[in-house]
């Protein structure tokens, strides 16, 4: 089974909470504190094994959580980190946020790795927290909690050329007997609904990865029929085969399908159209396709295009074709595979964007008049808070004023006695 896009949840590791401890040694005189920090939490690192071909690992299993970091211990014993979750996808894997176009990492070649979802830091432990104003402070941190996020994985083939034409003009048989591949063969209309990939070699020892891709119909671009789910897989070709099938079989002009077919990949949008193209006049041995031959050529001689006749069942000028592939391939090593927008991503590299400052914080009001405060500091802030211990309680206190919270509540109205809330959590505004 090809699985070509999916989405996933990801839910990194949270850190280990630091403790409040103090040292009871015999021999030290004073003690002192000595709880230990957190452990790191587990990030969730995605990897490229070159050994896979599809998405189809994701199909089934679609939420994803990381470990959480070991808690600090007495002794200002550091807490154990959690090993990193590595799930590992296929060469060509784009990784989008559900909610945007944003690309998060684009993995092409096999070992790379992006971190998708940041674990949580460990929490600290009070022995971090001692000064001269306070040698022994009795309250710790909790862990942070780790980034959650949901994703879209797409896998872009990446093949060297790509057969593309209308459906059953030959795409499926060419790449079987040029290569070792087994594609499904069938006298009739998307037999192909998948791509299939083939090694190809030349009898000069060059070889070249080949794809044979769904047939493309009119409006593809706009999703109709295979639509983008095809063009997708053809935006990581260096080289583009196109078959037509000069018999005229199916009742249409060859010229026809050529232009209908250059249309759909210029409307894509993804600079297709300035790939080097090399058309195959296919299916060559059947009668009229000398004639049909003439008349395609007459209506592109103002056209750079190279036309090879070719004919899968009495291979007639297989090597040729396959020749001229290496000798454009050869000529094209680097390709530009990125969108006519220059903010997108290109190939071989992963993205690392600025991330804007999550510092903000937004002040609304529940039915019962309480004033609701969120925002991404603040939230992690309060689940990084042990409310069980009034020292850190008075920190948090602080830390809301330090974020400019209380000025903003006053602003807002709130008032001695009126209720804040934070995820969940009610505390009086006092003044």
């Amino acid at each position: 089974m090809f699985v070509d896009q999916v989405k996933i949840f990801l839910k990194a590791g949270d850190g280990g909470n630091g403790i409040t401890a103090f040292r009871r040694e015999k021999y030290v005189p004073f003690g002192g504190p000595a709880g230990g920090d957190g452990g790191k939490g587990a990030s969730v690192v995605f990897e490229v094994d070159e050994g896979l071909r599809t998405l189809l690992d994701f199909r089934y299993q679609r939420q994803f959580k990381a470990k959480k970091g070991e808690n600090g211990q007495s002794s200002n014993m550091h807490g154990r980190n959690a090993d990193d979750l590595i799930l590992r996808v296929p060469p060509g894997t784009i990784i989008k946020p559900v909610d945007s176009d944003n690309v998060l990492a684009d993995l092409v070649e096999h070992g790379q790795q992006a971190v998708i979802a940041k674990g949580g830091r460990g929490g600290r432990g009070n022995s971090r927290f001692a000064s001269p104003k306070n040698p022994a402070p009795d309250f710790s941190e909790n862990g942070e909690p780790g980034e959650e996020i949901e994703v879209t994985l797409e896998l872009k083939l990446l093949a060297d050329v790509g057969l593309v034409g209308f459906p059953s003009v030959g795409k499926s048989t060419l790449l079987s007997i040029v290569s070792k591949a087994k594609p499904k063969i069938g006298a009739y209309h998307f037999t192909t609904i998948k791509p299939n990939l083939g090694v190809v070699s030349t009898k000069d020892s060059r070889s070249f990865v080949m794809a044979d891709l769904p047939g493309l119909i009119e409006g593809a671009s706009t999703g109709v029929g295979l639509g983008h789910q095809f063009l997708r897989h053809v935006e990581r070709t260096k080289v583009i085969v196109h078959v037509i099938d000069m018999s005229g079989m199916e009742g249409r002009e060859p010229y026809q399908d050529y232009v209908t077919i250059n249309n759909e990949l210029k409307a894509y949008e993804q600079r297709l159209e300035d790939r080097p193209q090399i058309i195959v006049a296919n299916k060559m041995d059947i009668p009229g396709a000398e004639e049909q031959l003439e008349t395609f050529k007459s209506q592109t001689k103002d056209q750079d295009v190279k036309i090879i006749p070719v004919s899968s069942f009495t291979r007639e000028n297989i090597d040729e074709l396959l020749y001229t592939i290496a000798d454009t391939l050869d000529s094209v090593k680097d390709v530009d595979f990125s969108k006519k927008d220059e903010d997108d991503v290109g190939v071989n590299r992963v993205v690392y964007k600025h991330i804007p400052s999550k510092d903000k914080f937004n002040i609304t009001r529940d039915d019962d008049g309480a004033y609701v405060v969120s925002g991404d500091q603040i939230e992690r802030t309060f689940k990084m808070t042990d409310f069980n211990s009034d020292p850190a309680v008075r920190r948090f206190a602080r830390q809301m004023r330090s974020m400019g919270i209380d000025d903003a509540l006053r602003e807002r109205g709130c008032e001695n006695g009126d209720i804040v809330r934070i995820l969940g959590g009610e505390f009086e505004f006092v003044e």
